[in-house]
């Protein structure tokens, strides 16, 4: 029932009509009106065409929304993934993504600690931008404790604004490794979606090579290496080596 009651969430997902005034709005309206009317392979290339012109949340949200109708679940979990890099609050983007990888299959655990999946969760919550500014809030929030712990009079003020000043320290540098950590991670773009049905992950970068385990379409992994037309990959503790074709970049 559960699963049910998602599909039917998705079937009835709207499509954001909002749109940057860089793009043309009747290309923008056709490929909205190849969706509705069931047309999902010309709605998929109507966006992906206005991707070329800039990137956008939306845009890559209405995509996924086209290849899930198809049944291209690699694609459509890639446009989400890249719609919350733009706009990590995006709630439709994240509801899809879920139900979208609950129909994958793949037969690796992940066994990331608790604390690391926390963070990572922590740090995806908000744009680099977004960070990168309250890290200089809390900076200057931090200042602003210490001048008035040194300047103060009153010892009830002292106190408040040393404590201010090292709660708001500790918060400045969870922002900055945040938004350092983000950064990283959108100029390397070492996270990837394998785009097909079935790939055997090598002990070596060959053909001949050992066959280590299996990946699934729609499984995200972690790219490690690369050497020449092969990449090392890693998910949860696998680590092996795929062809670059058998992938896309998030």
């Amino acid at each position: 029932m559960r699963n049910i009651l998602l599909a039917a969430l998705l079937l009835l997902s709207p499509i954001t009509y909002h749109l940057s005034p860089l793009y043309a709005q009747s290309d923008f309206d056709l490929a909205n009106i190849a969706y509705t009317e069931g047309r999902y392979a010309e709605a998929a290339a109507g966006y992906e065409a206005l991707l070329q012109q800039q990137q956008n949340a939306t845009l890559y949200y209405n995509a996924g929304n086209a290849y899930f109708k198809q049944g291209e679940l690699a694609k459509a979990i890639l446009n989400y993934e890249r719609a919350l890099r733009l706009e990590p609050n995006h709630k439709d983007a994240k509801f899809n993504l879920e139900f979208a990888q609950s129909k994958i299959t793949d037969n690796i655990e992940e066994h990331d600690f608790f604390l690391s999946i926390w963070a990572q969760a922590v740090r995806n919550s908000m744009h680099e931008h977004t960070w990168i500014i309250l890290s200089i809030v809390l900076f200057l929030l931090t200042l602003t404790g210490i001048l008035v712990f040194l300047l103060g009079r009153e010892p009830w003020l002292r106190k408040t604004a040393f404590h201010t000043a090292w709660v708001a320290l500790l918060f400045c540098i969870i922002a900055g490794v945040s938004a350092n950590s983000l950064h990283k991670r959108d100029t390397l773009r070492n996270e990837a979606i394998i785009t097909q049905g079935i790939v055997n992950a090598k002990a070596s970068p060959d053909r001949s090579g050992t066959d280590l385990f299996t990946l699934h379409e729609g499984t995200k992994v972690t790219i490690r290496e690369t050497l020449g037309e092969w990449v090392n990959v890693k998910v949860g503790k696998n680590e092996g080596w795929i062809p670059a074709k058998d992938l896309e970049r998030i």
